[in-house]
């Protein structure tokens, strides 16, 4: 087990993760929910996210050969969507997600999907397993780490945007955004060369 790869690969689906750009929208998704509901429903739409993530990582084989695609059109394609939501995380616009109702409680959308398990964090996965398919351990123990770091900051959110503040949360997330701006930039370049190679 290479645990280099394992804590780069972890690193990477944490940043794109983004839990601390999502803590704001967490609580004001749940901003009428009580402290132990909202636990609940936090927990849960985790669980939901980690099943959905594990799902995509076993079944990308599967679902890159259903479709005909090749590992440099999904490095490509990966690298352009990591790059929009990294300059998405270094210039955020308004959240179009509103408060639920008293009585309506998120279930899967949007917090689970696209928060958690959102379209970047899929195809960072799709391309670990198509890549490497024999390193399936290293992908879902990475998976796990980065997932459960990602739940216990979710989790504690309201003392974390209490600690932070809503600066501190931003300047943080846009550090983040950075980072993934030049991740974005390599994985694009390598699938750039790919492609070039197999012509």
């Amino acid at each position: 087990m290479n645990w280099q790869d394992l804590a780069s690969a972890a690193i990477t689906l944490f940043l794109i993760m983004d839990p601390l750009g999502n803590v704001p929208v967490f609580n004001s998704v749940l901003a009428n929910c009580d402290a132990a509901r909202r636990t609940r429903i936090i927990v849960r739409e985790l669980v939901l996210a980690l099943l959905i993530l594990l799902g995509f990582l076993f079944a990308g084989n599967a679902i890159l050969s259903f479709l005909g695609l090749t590992q440099s059109s999904l490095s490509i394609a990966g690298g352009i969507l990591l790059f929009i939501i990294s300059l998405r995380m270094i210039f955020p616009g308004r959240n179009s997600h509103g408060d639920l109702g008293d009585d309506e409680e998120p279930f899967l959308v949007p917090l689970a999907i696209p928060m958690v398990a959102g379209p970047s964090t899929i195809a960072i996965l799709l391309l670990l397993s198509s890549s490497q398919p024999d390193r399936m351990l290293e992908w879902s123990l990475a998976l796990f780490l980065a997932w459960l770091v990602t739940a216990l900051l979710l989790v504690a959110s309201p003392w974390l945007l209490r600690f932070l503040g809503t600066k501190g949360s931003r300047a943080l997330e846009r550090l983040m955004g950075m980072i993934l701006v030049i991740l974005a930039t390599q994985m694009l370049l390598n699938g750039i060369r790919d492609f070039v190679v197999s012509l």
